[in-house]
């Protein structure tokens, strides 16, 4: 019998995988449908390897054990995302920008479309959108989801806090209303600290001016 006498082998094995996995050119084009199920089970996998080496007696077979639990549950997380992504882009209007990174879901709506100027009251609209990502969220439960409402830079910074505070808990009360648990959701504003576009411009302050529905998977 060969035994994996020492931890670091196995975590050069699985990093070894990742990078095998990463030269795939459907990988690299981004056509292959299970992208992120992929990526999440070989990052579960070298993490869990990681771990299962440092609380285990026996290294080896604690990052083997590790490494095996850690890529299952990195798959099954992967897998949600990515079916939870696919129906999202469906059922939303296209102004609604979605982000899977592999650990995360990244809904990001522009408040241009969300508020009328200096308001906080959800357009209609939108509404009906923010209704389809609740009903989204209940049917993935799973996971907690933060609500960041960020502005450009015009104005006092002190009274863009504030608005984006008062944007990112009216998007969440919407949410809460489509049946979301008080409890998933975490609402706060980031004002213009956070821009991702130029604020020089009114094609970057226009981007500048969004809310963010961040979708976490919790820990298994």
């Amino acid at each position: 019998m060969i035994r994996a006498r020492n931890p670091l082998l196995i975590l050069s094995g699985a990093s070894l995988l990742l990078a095998t996995a990463c030269t795939d050119p459907a990988y690299v084009n981004g056509t292959d449908p299970n992208q992120k199920t992929k990526q999440g089970a070989l990052l579960g996998g070298i993490l869990g390897a990681g771990t299962g080496a440092i609380v285990s007696d026996d290294k080896g077979k604690g990052a083997l054990i590790g490494g095996i639990l850690g890529a299952a549950g990195g798959a099954a997380i992967g897998n949600a995302l990515d079916k939870q992504e696919a129906e999202l882009r469906q059922q939303l209007d296209n102004d609604v920008q979605i982000v899977n990174t592999g650990d995360r879901l990244i809904l990001t709506m522009p408040q241009d479309i969300l508020f009328a100027v200096d308001s906080f009251n959800v357009t209609p609209v939108l509404r009906d959108d923010l209704f389809k990502v609740a009903r989204s969220l209940q049917k993935y439960p799973d996971t907690t989801v933060q609500v960041v409402g960020h502005t450009d830079s015009d104005g006092a910074a002190s009274y863009n806090q504030t608005l984006s505070e008062r944007r990112a808990n009216a998007v969440a009360d919407v949410l809460m209303t489509g049946g979301v648990s008080s409890a998933r959701l975490r609402a706060f504003g980031r004002g213009e600290d956070q821009p991702v576009a130029s604020n020089l411009t009114t094609e970057g302050k226009a981007q500048n001016r969004r809310v963010e529905i961040v979708i976490l998977p919790n820990a298994r």
